[in-house]
C-alpha cells in the first residue's frame, strides 16, 4: 500500500482540478490518498466537473478510515477567487506543505506530491521562499539538494535554481558542481533504476566558452570538475547538444541555469514532466509546470504530469526501499 499526501497549492490556479482529475485515476487499493486542501474548496471542484469519487474529510492522517481511498485533510474554509492569486491562497499553499511535510516526517505517508504554488501569492502572505524547492530543504533540514527534473526520455538537473541571470557565473563554482553531479548520479542509478548512467555537463557561455575565448568557466571550474567523474561527459554546447539529438544519449544533464535545460525539457515533456527535489530525507516530486491561472475553474487543465509525478513518487519510494535492504 503506498500512501500519499497530496498538497493543493494555489487553490486559485489549476491545482485542484488536476488533484481531482489525477487520484480519480489513480486512487485503488494499492494507494491511499491525503489531499490537504480546504474541503469547501474540493468538493466545488467535485461537483461542479462531475466527478463520482468517495472520500471522507479529516482533520488528520490518524483518523483516515480503512472505508476509504481518499482522504481530505481539511485546512479550513475558504474562499474561492479562481484565476486570481491572492494573501489566502498563499497562506493556505504554505499550510498544505506544512501538514505534508508532518505526515511523511511521521511515516504517515510515504512520499508528498505538491501541486503547483504563486510566488506572488507566497509574498502576499508574507512567506519569504522563492519556491518549494528552498522551501522543504528548510523543512527538512537539508544542506545538499538538487532540483531534478524527470521523464522516462530525459532527465536533468539544475546547477543554480531560482536565481536572476545575472547572478548565476558566480554561483559556478567546483564545490557546487560535485555536489551536484553526485546527487544526481545517485538520483539515476538509486532511485531511478538506471545501472552505471552517463551524466553531461552542459557549459555556461556559448559554445561552451570556445577554449577561454568567450568565457573562462568551462576551462577552470567544469572542465576539471568533469574529470574526476568516469560517468560525466563535457562541457557541451547547450545548443547543439539539444538540437543535435546528443541528450539522447545520456542518462542525466546537469544544466548551469534554470531556462538552459527547462526550455527543451518542457518542449518535449510539458505534459509529462515531473519535478523532483533530490536528497531530501523525504520524496517529494511536483507536476513540472505552474498554477496556470488563465485556465483555472475551466476545466481545461490536463493532469498528465501530476499523474507522472504520483507514479514517479511511488518509484522513488519502491527504489528507495530497495537500496535500505
Amino acid at each position: 500500500m503506498s500512501k500519499f499526501a497530496i498538497t493543493c497549492g494555489d487553490i486559485n490556479g489549476i491545482g485542484p482540478e488536476i488533484i481531482l482529475k489525477a487520484v480519480s485515476v489513480l486512487a485503488s487499493r494499492k494507494r491511499k490518498f491525503f489531499i490537504y486542501i480546504p474541503a469547501n474548496i474540493f468538493e466545488r471542484y467535485r461537483k461542479k466537473f462531475n466527478f463520482n469519487i468517495s472520500y471522507e474529510i479529516i482533520k488528520d492522517e490518524e483518523q483516515a478510515s480503512g472505508k476509504y481511498n481518499i482522504h481530505i485533510c481539511d485546512l479550513g474554509k475558504a474562499r474561492l477567487t479562481a484565476g486570481k492569486p491572492s494573501e489566502e491562497s498563499g497562506e493556505l499553499s504554505y499550510k498544505a506543505v506544512l501538514g505534508a511535510v508532518q505526515a511523511v516526517k511521521n511515516n504517515l505517508c510515504d512520499a508528498m506530491v505538491t501541486a503547483p504554488i504563486s510566488k506572488e501569492a507566497l509574498s502576499l502572505a508574507g512567506i519569504d521562499f522563492p519556491g518549494h524547492t528552498e522551501l522543504l530543504a528548510h523543512l527538512t533540514g537539508a544542506k545538499k539538494y538538487s532540483m531534478v527534473f524527470l521523464s522516462k526520455q530525459m532527465i536533468c538537473s539544475l546547477l543554480t535554481i531560482h536565481v536572476p541571470v545575472k547572478e548565476v557565473p558566480g554561483m559556478i563554482n567546483k564545490r557546487a558542481l560535485k555536489n551536484n553531479l553526485e546527487i544526481l548520479y545517485r538520483t539515476l542509478s538509486e532511485e531511478a533504476g538506471i545501472k552505471k548512467p552517463k551524466i553531461a555537463v552542459l557549459g555556461l557561455n556559448p559554445h561552451a566558452g570556445e577554449q577561454g575565448i568567450i568565457g573562462k568557466e568551462e576551462k577552470m571550474i567544469i572542465k576539471p570538475v568533469v574529470d574526476l567523474y568516469g560517468y560525466a561527459h563535457g562541457p557541451f554546447p547547450a545548443d547543439a547538444f539539444f538540437g543535435s539529438g546528443l541528450y539522447k544519449k545520456f542518462d542525466g544533464i546537469v544544466g548551469m541555469y534554470h531556462d538552459q535545460v527547462l526550455i527543451p525539457f518542457k518542449m518535449l515533456y510539458f505534459d509529462r514532466g515531473v519535478n523532483y527535489t533530490a536528497n531530501l530525507p523525504i520524496v517529494r516530486t511536483s507536476p513540472d509546470h505552474g498554477t496556470a491561472f488563465d485556465i483555472a475553474g475551466k476545466g481545461k487543465a490536463n493532469a498528465g504530469s501530476m499523474i507522472e509525478a504520483i507514479l514517479w513518487a511511488e518509484k522513488i519510494v519502491r527504489n528507495r526501499k530497495k537500496n535500505e535492504r
